[in-house]
C-alpha cells in the first residue's frame, strides 16, 4: 500500500479533512469579520491545509486503535479532532521553516512568504517585499498554532479525563521541543562547518531527534495510546518505537532533500543544499571525504548561487565519501529497532498491522 492508501482506511484522511476544512472555513469568516484586508492570510491556509501525506494524524489515529480504540465509538470522532490538531501544527511548523530557510517552494508551489511578498511588490506597497512577506507568513504560523489548540481542546468532551490530560502533557511537549529543535537547527547552521566533523554529527543527529523524529512519529503514537488509557509502561513502548522511526523518517527526507526529483518532491532539485542544511548526510561526507572534497562543501553548502554544475558536484561527493550509503545503513538499523520495539507493544492485531505498514511506509518513501 501507498502512504496515501494508508491514510484512506477507515477513512482518516477524509475525516481529518473534513476537519480541516471547517477549520479552515472558521478562519475565513474570523478574518472577514475583522477586515476584508485579512482575508489575504485565507489562501495561503487553505492551501497549507489542503496538502500534506496526514501520516501524522495516521499515526495517532492507529496507535489509538492499536491501543484499544475502537472505531465504532462514540470517542472516535474525538480522537480524530486531536488527529487534526496534529496536521495544523504541522501546518504552523512549514509556516515558520519556510520563513526560516528562506525556501522557495514547497509542494510544488512558491511558499507563503513568497506568495505574500509578490502581493505586495504588485501592489507597489512601501517598504520592503520580502519584509512583509517573512512577517506575514509568521502570523500565518502563529494562527494555524492558535487553531491547533483550540482544535485539541475541542476533543475533549466524550474522552477520559485522565487520557486526555496524560495526551494534552506529550501535546505540550510536543510543542516545547519542536521550537527548542528549531533554535539548535538555526544555532547549528550558524556555527563554523568541518571543524569538528564528529561534533557536526553529533549535533545533527540532536536537531534531528528535536526538531522532526519526535513530532512527526513519537509524539503521534505517544498521544494516540494515551487517547486510548495506555499506561506509563505502554507509553514507554511507544517512544521506543516512535523515536527511531522518526529519526530513520528524517533521514530519509534529507536523502530526498538532495537526490529526490522535484516533480516528486515538490521543491528544486538541490534545494537542502543552497538552504545550507547540516544534516547527518553533510556531517558523514565531512567525515570521510578528502580535503578538497571537504574545503569545496564547506565554501559552497549554503549559497544560494549554486549552479547545476555546483549540485553535482555536491551530489557527487555525498556519493563518493561513502556518505548516502552511511545514512542509509543508519536507516536500516533505526528501522531495525522501531519494528523490534513494535514487536514489544501489547495490542489489537489490526492496529499493530497497520503501524507495521505506516512505519515502512515512512521509510520506504519518494516525496
Amino acid at each position: 500500500m501507498t502512504s496515501r492508501t494508508l491514510t484512506d482506511v477507515e477513512d482518516v484522511r477524509a475525516r481529518v479533512d473534513a476537519v480541516l476544512v471547517q477549520q479552515a472555513a472558521t478562519l475565513r469568516q474570523h478574518l472577514n469579520a475583522i477586515s476584508t484586508d485579512a482575508l489575504a492570510l485565507a489562501e495561503p491556509v487553505d492551501q497549507m491545509l489542503t496538502g500534506g501525506k496526514r501520516l501524522r494524524a495516521a499515526l495517532c489515529y492507529w496507535s489509538w486503535r492499536l491501543h484499544g480504540g475502537s472505531a465504532a465509538e462514540p470517542d472516535a470522532n474525538s480522537v480524530i479532532r486531536v488527529a487534526a490538531a496534529l496536521e495544523l501544527f504541522q501546518a504552523a511548523a512549514l509556516f515558520h521553516d519556510d520563513v526560516i530557510d528562506d525556501s522557495n517552494r514547497r509542494r510544488g508551489v512558491p511558499t507563503a512568504h513568497r506568495t505574500l511578498a509578490e502581493q505586495h511588490r504588485a501592489n507597489h506597497w512601501r517598504g520592503s517585499s520580502e519584509r512583509f512577506g517573512s512577517a506575514a507568513a509568521i502570523l500565518l504560523g502563529d494562527l494555524c498554532l492558535v487553531a491547533s489548540e483550540e482544535k485539541f481542546s475541542s476533543a475533549r468532551p466524550g474522552l477520559d479525563d485522565g487520557a486526555f490530560e496524560h495526551a494534552r502533557e506529550a501535546f505540550d511537549e510536543m510543542r516545547t521541543e519542536v521550537t527548542i529543535g528549531q533554535f539548535l537547527d538555526i544555532r547549528a547552521q550558524a556555527l563554523p562547518l568541518g571543524d569538528d566533523p564528529a561534533a557536526d554529527l553529533d549535533r545533527a543527529r540532536t536537531v534531528i531527534r528535536a526538531k522532526a523524529a519526535r513530532y512527526s512519529v513519537e509524539h503521534p503514537v505517544v498521544i494516540g495510546a494515551a487517547l486510548a488509557g495506555a499506561s506509563a509502561e505502554q507509553l514507554a513502548r511507544c517512544r521506543a518505537f516512535g523515536l527511531p522511526l522518526g529519526e530513520a523518517f528524517q533521514l530519509r527526507d534529507d536523502l530526498l532533500g538532495v537526490f529526490g526529483e522535484p516533480a516528486t518532491t515538490g521543491k528544486p532539485a538541490g534545494d537542502d543544499l543552497r538552504e545550507g542544511k547540516r544534516t547527518v548526510l553533510v556531517a558523514l561526507a565531512l567525515q570521510h571525504a578528502d580535503a578538497n572534497d571537504r574545503a569545496f562543501i564547506a565554501t559552497r553548502l549554503g549559497d544560494p548561487g549554486l549552479t547545476p554544475d555546483d549540485v553535482e558536484r555536491l551530489r557527487g561527493i555525498l556519493l563518493g565519501s561513502g556518505a548516502v550509503a552511511g545514512v542509509e545503513a543508519l536507516i536500516a538499523s533505526l528501522r531495525a529497532e522501531a519494528m523490534a520495539a513494535l514487536g514489544t507493544i501489547d495490542g489489537t492485531s489490526d492496529g499493530a498491522e497497520m503501524m507495521r505498514r505506516l512505519a515502512q511506509a515512512l521509510v520506504d518513501r519518494s516525496a
